[in-house]
């Protein structure tokens, strides 16, 4: 969905109706930081604050990012630290003590499960956004968006109060796991630290292939996989074979992009079918192929509890009664290089011109790429900063082309879009599936709106009373 759209209120609303709610761990630092600087409206942070189990930890935290009366007129956020390989303590700390306000939240005063997704690309926070999650108490920690076949055995250590470690990848690098970041409960806790329950881990994958992969080599328990199709909204991956493009320079997937479910079924683990299958008739489809359930993505996106601007969801929603909404598979847009689904919406950094006028900076550095300088040091790199200093650093002139800055758009979709020292705000950047279309199904005659519990009802009401196992697999 992108970052903050699955926030604490979605995850809450779709746990406390029996199914599993999962909230995007994705930059949940700078977003804790940002919501704190607004001033926390209606005081949720300051209460799952409250709760954390180190107090000294807080307090510096709202020293320095608090405003108790918000953000002044044309007043640019203060940022926060880039991950990198040296990570600073009070950066750690920063996203321990975001992932656990996240998880509480969303687990706050009822008894259902709750998840937290991470993109395996994303790998500097980490151990420590897994770290925050488990001091709450999350049930479910999903991964995507690479091999993330050592997170298991994390899990396992990080229960137990152990160090913990994880390669990161360099470019340039020759010596294999010559770069890693390291997290030691011990030493955030100055002592001994508690021992946490285990979550479970379920890879998000895209082909059978990967997930016997990580069945044989994970080092720890795997509890099962969200197979993952090319019409899932954010980013996809690429098509096998050598890259081809539609009339609208778009990826084109073929027969062997499709998952062969049936060596998913030899496999053994219960699996989750993601990409569309919430249309209608496709989460009967999916059962009869001997899945467990359905991931849902876009549906939740654009509900009431969604993290995204409420105008934005007005703009789509409107658009999507209207017959004129548009989702363009993008292959430049991401500076990971991975195709990147786009919602077309006026003012928006889909429009070419509005993306062309924004000023080109790498201020969150989420997807920054880690190289090796000349003189052996490590430096950092995005394709989708200021061109001359990504050539300076090494990179290619022609990687930087048609890239857009996909963290500061998400950011700015949820209503946290840093504004510029001549007053500009970031513009948003909306993803979705490519089923967004189908969303008037959710929608009553005259409304312009939703609810989690519209989806889940729609969902569920096709199915017979004989389907109980469905219960906590949406």
């Amino acid at each position: 969905m992108g970052v903050g759209v699955s926030n604490w209120r979605l995850a809450k609303a779709v746990s406390s109706m029996g199914h599993l709610g999962v909230v995007s761990g994705t930059a949940l630092d700078v977003v804790l930081a940002r919501r704190l600087q607004q001033g926390d409206p209606g005081g949720h942070m300051l209460r799952a604050l409250s709760h954390f189990p180190k107090q000294n930890i807080v307090l510096s935290l709202i020293a320095r990012y608090y405003l108790p009366d918000g953000m002044p007129v044309q007043k640019s956020y203060r940022t926060t630290p880039m991950g990198r390989l040296d990570m600073p303590k009070d950066h750690e700390a920063l996203l321990v003590v975001a992932n656990f306000v996240e998880v509480f939240l969303a687990r706050e005063n009822h008894h259902g499960v709750v998840g937290i997704n991470l993109l395996e690309k994303i790998q500097f926070p980490t151990l420590a956004a897994l770290y925050g999650a488990m001091l709450a108490g999350v049930d479910y920690v999903l991964i995507g968006a690479g091999i993330p076949n050592h997170i298991p055995a994390i899990l396992d250590a990080l229960a137990a109060g152990k160090p913990v470690s994880l390669k990161v990848d360099v470019t340039g690098t020759v010596e294999a796991n010559s770069h890693t970041i390291a997290f030691d409960p011990r030493e955030f806790w100055q002592g001994s630290p508690p021992v946490l329950k285990r979550p479970h881990f379920i890879p998000i994958v895209s082909s059978a292939t990967l997930a016997l992969s990580l069945s044989k080599r994970s080092y720890g328990k795997i509890t099962g996989f969200i197979v993952e199709g090319s019409s899932a909204g954010g980013h996809n991956a690429p098509p096998r074979g050598q890259m081809q493009l539609n009339e609208r320079g778009e990826p084109v997937y073929g027969p062997r992009d499709l998952p062969d479910l049936e060596r998913f079924r030899q496999l053994g683990y219960p699996f989750w079918l993601a990409g569309s299958y919430w249309r209608p008739g496709k989460l009967e489809e999916a059962l009869g192929m001997g899945a467990t359930g359905i991931q849902v993505g876009t549906p939740f996106a654009f509900c009431e509890e969604s993290g995204i601007e409420p105008d934005l969801k007005r703009q789509v929603l409107r658009q999507v009664l209207d017959g004129k909404i548009d989702v363009v598979t993008d292959p430049l847009a991401s500076p990971t290089g991975f195709p990147f689904k786009i919602v077309s919406l006026v003012g928006s950094a889909s429009s070419p011109h509005v993306d062309q006028m924004r000023e080109r900076v790498c201020d969150i550095g989420l997807l920054r790429q880690a190289y090796v300088r000349p003189d052996g040091t490590v430096g950092y790199r995005c394709a989708s900063e200021v061109v001359n200093d990504y050539v300076r650093k090494g990179g290619k002139v022609e990687d930087t082309e048609g890239r857009k800055c996909i963290c500061n758009g998400l950011l700015s979709t949820i209503g946290l879009g840093q504004t510029s020292r001549s007053g500009a705000v970031e513009p948003p950047l909306v993803t979705a599936g490519d089923s967004l279309a189908d969303l008037k199904a959710f929608l009553k005659p005259g409304c312009l709106s939703y609810t989690a519990s519209d989806v889940i009802q729609i969902l569920m009401s096709g199915l017979s009373e004989s389907i109980g196992a469905l219960k906590g697999s949406v």
